[in-house]
């Protein structure tokens, strides 16, 4: 092992190729344009080469990240050291299995959330709405259990497809506990693909839903501004929000990064900001929070890399 560790960027091509690259810069990769270089960038194309992939890195003791869609994803100054997993759109072909009652439809943990809303209106099936506009890939969605106020992404999901070192299988969503936007996915597995089951309904009524849910969104948040979405979680019975103006941070700037003035729980790049401008700016809200009212702000964002 110690050899293969020495020497795992030579030995790392064959297991891939053709699908490595090195010193990768990973800000082209997220939303909020913000982060270090990868170590190695590897973009799979099948299932068994994610698998072979999770095999290699075991074999050789080097890390391994996941990288989805970079739209809740703050990514180090430093960068990420390893291997960083990034799945294309397409890893495996689509299933659709439609009937009188309802649509089973079997996606890729690398397309965008926006495959599953468009292909739900396709089928003339409905239920998954809330998941209209939410940027990021469906792997990332049903990792952090993505969702609104009107539902979570995997009260839709039936069942995940995992890739592990071992090889891939089928894992039902009984054998995955979740709770408000986290999923437990076993450590170590990589979601190749996601199966859905969602019924028949009002067609008319649900393209309303989403209509108006992409409204509310272009109305009360910065989507025109490089950002990763919502930076905390909300508090059981708040708004994290809420609880940052009434801290006084909506607007509030540190080097290029900022408290959006739109929406006072997402963080904007307004041009050249570092992790270390967002993570100071983060740490600045939980303590006044924590000052002001008490609560303790959970970062919804997930951290990649080594931050200085």
């Amino acid at each position: 092992m110690a050899k293969l560790k020495d020497h795992w960027r030579e030995a790392i091509e064959p297991i891939a190729p053709g699908c490595v690259k090195f010193d990768e810069p990973l800000a082209q990769w997220t939303s909020v344009r913000v982060g270090g270089s990868a170590e190695a960038l590897v973009r799979p194309t099948t299932p068994a080469m994610v698998s072979a992939v999770l095999a290699f890195a075991d074999r050789a003791g080097v890390p391994v990240s996941i990288l989805g869609g970079g739209a809740n994803t703050l990514v180090g100054d430093l960068g990420v050291p390893g291997i960083t997993v990034k799945l294309p759109s397409i890893l495996a072909p689509e299933e659709v299995t439609v009937d009188a009652d309802g649509g089973t439809l079997v996606l890729n943990a690398g397309s965008a959330i926006a495959r599953l809303t468009t292909l739900m209106k396709q089928q003339q099936l409905v239920g998954a709405e809330f998941l209209a506009g939410i940027p990021g890939t469906l792997g990332g969605a049903v990792t952090m259990n993505a969702g609104t106020k009107n539902g979570e992404c995997m009260r839709v999901v039936t069942g995940l497809e995992l890739a592990t070192p071992l090889g891939v299988g089928w894992v039902p969503i009984t054998d995955i506990p979740f709770r408000y936007r986290h999923s437990d996915i076993p450590p170590g597995s990589i979601v190749t693909r996601v199966s859905f089951k969602l019924p028949r309904g009002d067609l008319a009524e649900s393209a309303s839903k989403m209509e108006a849910d992409l409204a509310y969104r272009k109305r009360t948040q910065p989507l025109s501004q490089p950002n990763f979405g919502s930076v905390f979680t909300n508090p059981p019975g708040n708004f994290a929000g809420a609880l940052i103006e009434k801290s006084q941070l909506k607007g509030h700037r540190i080097g290029q990064a900022q408290f959006s003035t739109l929406h006072a729980n997402w963080i904007v790049n307004l041009g050249g900001a570092t992790a270390l401008d967002v993570t100071t700016l983060m740490d600045l809200a939980q303590k006044r929070v924590r000052d002001d009212s008490g609560v303790e702000l959970t970062p919804e964002v997930k951290r990649l890399g080594v931050f200085s």
